[in-house]
């Protein structure tokens, strides 16, 4: 972990979002995109019991760290607000109810939902401090992004699991079975998409050095 600790040890330098957001209007741009980004992975689903993969996390790993932590929370808080009205989650659900009947079977999927805006925020942090310029601390970087966005589904998971266990949808309530549902049977999936995004984002950076020159 010490080169992730090297980029939390440096100074604050630019994100790639910093290069556009020099207005209002720009930054409220990126911080739609980054929801509406957000949205379309949301709907790449592998379904899986008693919550599918999606794309949603690269995604927050994505737009964390391009539009750096203050703009990723912005962006992720929207998402999950317009996701109350328009078919934003996974598999084209929607509702206010997936946050706040977290502990009941329709709020099932919320924790994640919300860990999705401090997640966000912890990527966009660290790619503040460069943590996006290489492979490595990117790649640990979002493996950091997902065990909060874990953290916060599981707890959600695991007040839901009562009732999941009544309808089937899981075989026992005990944090054994949750974390088996919520996080192990995820595990390859997290690590193949963070390997994904530290590919693209050092990848972007030397795109957007090309097009500077």
């Amino acid at each position: 972990m010490s080169t992730l600790s090297t980029a939390v040890e440096a100074p604050r330098v630019p994100v790639l979002a910093d290069a556009f957001a020099n207005s209002r209007v720009r930054t409220a741009v990126l911080v739609l995109g980054g929801a509406l980004f957000t949205a379309l992975c949301a709907q790449v689903v592998i379904p899986m019991t008693p919550v599918p993969m999606t794309g949603q996390t690269l995604a927050v790993m994505l737009v964390g760290s391009a539009l750096g932590w203050k703009r990723g929370m912005a962006a992720m808080t929207l998402y999950m607000v317009l996701g109350f009205f328009l078919p934003f989650y996974a598999e084209g659900g929607s509702g206010i109810d997936k946050i706040t009947e977290i502990g009941a079977v329709a709020g099932a999927s919320g924790g994640y939902i919300v860990g999705f805006i401090f997640a966000a925020g912890a990527i966009g942090w660290l790619a503040e401090h460069g943590s996006d310029r290489k492979v490595a601390t990117a790649f640990l970087s979002f493996i950091a992004g997902q065990l909060i966005i874990f953290g916060f589904g599981l707890a959600g998971l695991k007040m839901a699991a009562p009732e999941l266990v009544e309808i089937g949808a899981m075989s026992s309530s005990s944090w054994s079975t949750v974390i088996h549902d919520g996080f192990t049977i995820f595990i390859i999936g997290g690590l193949v998409k963070a390997a994904i995004g530290a590919v693209l984002m050092p990848a972007a950076w030397k795109i957007q050095g090309s097009l500077r020159k």
